[in-house]
């Protein structure tokens, strides 16, 4: 890799970089690529992730790219590829401290990023509370900083899982900011919530349009997210089966787990438990707001037909 990562500050000090990385064949463009992550990426952790870690309270994450949980490792692993992009296009004249240059365009690299994965999901770019909605909450600061808080989550890259709002971190960072206990600070923010999301589904189209559809487009470590607007169809079930799409967040995991060496048959079973049981137990605010649990018998029978995991085994198999 050090010939590799030679032949980078080489081209760079050059002003190659980026012409030789446009023309070359996919093969070659991976090794440049490896090679410009090893020379970046500890930048890219000591300048932006640490930081950012540290401001999250997670300070375990903040001791090494080693240490980084799976959502924050994403979030690392994005931010890696906008900035190994924003060389490969920007590097076009002489760089002869190749660290220092991506030091100086990591913000600008990594917020563009950003904001057009937000394009994306059709989220807002710069997330703001809208005259109408304010007025609905009553002008209250608490409420109308909350309500920036969903909007800015429904398009970030944070990972929705069976608890689709992240209650228990607000929970957290308004005790430690009002100094009240954390039991307190949950009811409040679980309250709080409640109060949003009623206020912004009174403009059902716009509920649909900034807080739905780029919840949709997130990704999901367990169960999807229904769309609960009576304004439009299912997106989520357009079938109206939703065994069919949890069997398909189901595949995607048993696939992963496969790629990564686990048993098809023991990631079949795995996955489609966790899946389905985990989904069971969560009140409103874990679930998409409007929606209902799943029904018990249909959660029984995905648990309990053996076809079911015989189909999800095999298509993982296909998957290797």
């Amino acid at each position: 890799m050090t010939e590799e990562m030679n032949a980078v500050r080489r081209l760079a000090a050059e002003g190659l970089l980026a012409k030789t990385a446009a023309e070359a064949s996919v093969q070659e463009h991976r090794r440049l690529r490896a090679a410009l992550y090893e020379i970046a990426h500890t930048v890219v952790f000591t300048q932006l992730t640490r930081k950012l870690e540290l401001q999250r309270g997670h300070r375990g994450c903040a001791r090494s790219v080693l240490r980084l949980e799976a959502a924050c490792l994403d979030r690392f692993h994005d931010d890696m590829d906008a900035v190994l992009d924003d060389v490969f296009l920007h590097a076009t004249m002489p760089v002869h401290n190749l660290e220092g240059w991506v030091h100086g365009r990591l913000r600008f690299a990594t917020i563009n990023a950003y904001r057009r994965r937000r394009g994306e999901r059709g989220a807002l770019q710069k997330p703001r509370v809208p005259r109408w909605l304010a007025t609905a909450l009553g002008e209250e600061p608490r409420l109308t900083a909350l309500a920036v808080d969903l909007l800015e989550f429904v398009g970030n890259d944070s990972v929705a899982g069976a608890a689709v709002w992240p209650v228990e971190w607000w929970a957290e960072h308004r005790a430690i900011l009002c100094g009240d206990d954390y039991e307190s600070a949950y009811r409040e923010v679980v309250r709080d919530v409640g109060t949003v999301l009623a206020a912004m589904r009174s403009k059902p189209r716009w509920y649909a349009d900034y807080v739905e559809r780029p919840l949709g487009h997130k990704e999901h470590s367990t169960v999807p997210l229904p769309r609960t607007s009576s304004d439009g169809p299912d997106l989520a079930h357009p079938d109206g089966d939703p065994f069919r799409e949890l069997a398909g967040v189901a595949l995607r995991d048993i696939g992963a787990r496969v790629a990564l060496g686990q048993n098809p048959a023991g990631a079949a079973t795995d996955v489609v438990t966790e899946v389905f049981v985990r989904s069971l137990g969560s009140d409103e605010l874990d679930r998409t707001p409007g929606s209902s649990p799943w029904p018990p018998e249909f959660l029984a029978r995905g648990l309990t037909e053996r076809t079911v995991l015989e189909l999800l085994e095999a298509a993982a198999r296909a998957e290797e």
